[in-house]
Formats: structure tokens, sequence, C-alpha cells
């Protein structure tokens, strides 16, 4: 196994690794840095959310006060809209603050394949090339375009059919047509809504580039080790990308909360009346997030069924020889058994088997589950409030705690 492993390698000097991010290029990008809004993902984080947040929800509540719909004049006025406030104000700035986290920790991820020595001798080359591939699609203007196009029919035709509320709003009146709407009902739908699709697109643009890239690679050769504590082959560090993705999945969350908490508030719906569509939210999210990390599964099984059998051998010669020496013979070799460390070095094989039969062929485990489902729920357990008192609640919590 040793003579096709890659020499310990310094991941800060291959540029292709020491440039990975799934955040940095692209025309948005580009448009980011020539606004003066920071040269790299971490300059001036909070300005870029501001001033996104402001552009989609500030002229809402501006012309919501020169139409008399802010505090007023409708059924459910501007600042009575839950759901407009939570999408701009809390699922936007989610979705523009991740990019930190996902830079920082897909770039660390990535470095790790080389840190570890996972790359054998022959493949660095076909590594290098996939790391190439995935920043080339990263910066694609065709791609951003093609994504700004598939918004335009749902701005134009879909608008108030999803989202509108049987009632006359800040947005539009009840007995209107769906484009019949009003100066802040054109730019919620035209302006604001389309943004923030077109940055929950990206970001699925962004998922399908390290899910193309982490395909690339497991179709190389990987040097695994089976013995690995991690029970993945030395792969359970790309469980770790979960966590970095995890704040899209509270984007999308909080994107539901606020539409499921106008319904209650403004209709009179309850919350068990979507039950159905919070499951699917947490199960499409769950499988979009980990569903990538799958593709690595053949060669950690691979990995496996090659230590079983190699270490299986060892074992065998291991054990006849210690029972030659232990139980076959009286002088024992000239040596007493107490002290000998041939005890020890059994139960260390033995242990080294185990871990071996322990392995698991995908990189992420029930915590990692636990917590994207987590994410994804926070932003909705809040409205459990409106179908049990917070004091009732919080005595159940205690009495199922303590």
């Amino acid at each position: 196994m040793q003579e096709n492993q890659q020499p310990s390698v310094d991941p800060e000097g291959i540029p292709e690794v020491r440039d990975f991010s799934l955040v940095l290029g692209g025309p948005l990008y580009q448009l980011l840095r020539r606004a003066r809004l920071g040269e790299h993902v971490d300059d001036h984080l909070l300005r870029r959310a501001l001033v996104i947040c402001g552009l989609a929800w500030l002229p809402l509540l501006v012309l919501a006060w020169i139409e008399g719909t802010l505090i007023g004049g409708v059924a459910i006025p501007f600042l009575a809209d839950i759901e407009t406030h939570v999408r701009f104000l809390v699922a936007v700035p989610l979705l523009v603050i991740a990019e930190l986290l996902v830079h920082l920790r897909m770039r660390g991820i990535v470095a790790q394949f080389l840190e570890r020595r996972l790359i054998a001798a022959g493949s660095m080359e076909r590594f290098q090339q996939a790391l190439k591939r995935a920043m080339a699609l990263r910066n694609s203007t065709i791609a951003e375009v093609l994504l700004v196009l598939a918004i335009v029919p749902v701005a134009i035709f879909v608008r108030g059919d999803l989202l509108a509320l049987d009632a006359s709003t800040w947005y539009a009146v009840a007995s209107d047509d769906a484009g019949d709407t009003n100066l802040a009902g054109s730019w919620y739908w035209l302006i604001s809504n389309p943004l923030l699709q077109f940055l929950a697109l990206r970001w699925y643009f962004r998922i399908f580039v390290w899910m193309r890239f982490l395909w690339q690679v497991s179709r190389i050769e990987l040097d695994l080790v089976p013995t690995h504590p991690d029970r993945n082959a030395g792969l359970g560090f790309l469980g770790a990308s979960a966590f970095a993705i995890a704040p899209l999945l509270t984007a999308h969350g909080a994107a539901l909360a606020g539409y499921v908490a106008n319904r209650i508030f403004h209709e009179g719906a309850a919350l068990p009346q979507y039950q159905l569509e919070v499951l699917c939210l947490v199960a499409v999210l769950t499988l979009v997030v980990i569903a990538p990390l799958c593709v690595f599964a053949p060669k950690i099984l691979e990995a496996k069924r090659r230590g079983l059998r190699e270490y299986g051998l060892f074992a065998t010669q291991y054990l006849r020889d210690f029972d030659r020496r232990w139980l076959r013979t009286a002088d024992h070799d000239g040596e007493t058994m107490l002290g000998t460390a041939d005890i020890q070095s059994l139960a260390d094989l033995g242990n080294a088997y185990t871990v071996i039969r322990e392995v698991r062929g995908i990189p992420f485990g029930r915590d990692t589950i636990l917590v994207l489902v987590f994410a994804t729920v926070a932003p909705i357990a809040p409205l459990l409030l409106t179908m049990i008192p917070f004091e009732e609640l919080l005595t159940r919590l205690v009495s199922a705690i303590f």
C-alpha cells in the first residue's frame, strides 16, 4: 500500500488548493469588487449584507409609506407583513454571511486531501485538474446569466399566486389580478423577490460545483487508510462541509417560517397544516447537503474490503505464531508471558480489525444529520408558541429534561 502513497505536500504550495473557493468569482463577485464592497470574501461582509438587504427591503418601506400602507390603509399593512421582513431581513443576510463560513471551511476541507496524503502518487495531476475545472465552472458568466433567465418567468407570471394572501395588502388589493399591483408591489415582485431567488439559486449552483468536484475526485485513485479511527478510511473530514452549508438551510427555514407565520396571524391557519411542507423542506435540504458526500461510498467500502482481507491474513499469521509460541511449546522461546509485548500486540491487532469492520461507507453520521435538521427547523420552532402557551411549553421542556 505504501508504494503508491503521495509524499507529504504543503497545500499552500499548490495554487489550485490555495486559491480554491466556492464563493469568489463570477459576475456578481466582480460587480461587488467594482462597487468596493470587498476584495476578499471577509472584507466588508456586513456592508455587503446591508447593501443587498437595503436594495430588497428599504424601497418597500419607502413606497409603502408614500402609498399610505405602511401601518394602515389595508387589511395587512407593510409593518404587519411578517413574511416580507423575515425574507429580506433574515434570509437574505444569512445567504450573504454564509459566504464567509463556506469560503473558509471548504478550502480547509480540500487541503486535507493533501495534508492526509490521500491522493495517490499518480493522481495528483488529475486532482489539480478537478480543482481547475471547479473554479472555471464557478467563474462561468453563462451560468449566472442562466440563473437570471430562470427567475424572469417566475417574476412575471407566478408572482402572487404562491405568496399573496387572501386579503388586501400593502402590495396588492385582494380583488385585483396578480398583475395589478401598486408601486410597492411592483418592486416586491420584480426586484426584491427575484433578488432573493437569485441568491438562493446561486447557492444551489455552488453546491452543484462542489458536488461535481467531489464526484471527479472520487473517480481518481485514492490512498485510503481502512484503520483510520474516523471509521471512514480517512475521509471523515468531508462531513464538516455539511456544517459549513448549515446557514443556507437556516435561511430556507426562515423563509418558510415567515410564510407560515403570515397564514397563522392573518388567515387563522394553524401550524400543523404545514407539517408536510416542513418535513419536505427538511428532507430535501438535508439530502442536497449530504448527497454529494455519498459519491465516496464505493471507495470507502473498497478500502474496507481490502483492509478486512489484508488484516485478516496478517491476523491469521500472527495468531498462528502466537499459538505456537505460547500454547504449543513449553519453553516459550525462552521468554515468560509476564511483561511480554505479544499480548498487547494481539489486543492492538484486534482493535485495528474492529475499526475496519466498523467502517461506514458514508463520511457523515447521525450528528451531522441532526445538525442539518436543527438548522432548518430552528426558525420555525418559535411558531410552536402559536399552539402552546410559553409557560406550558417551558414546563414540558423542563419535565422532559429533568
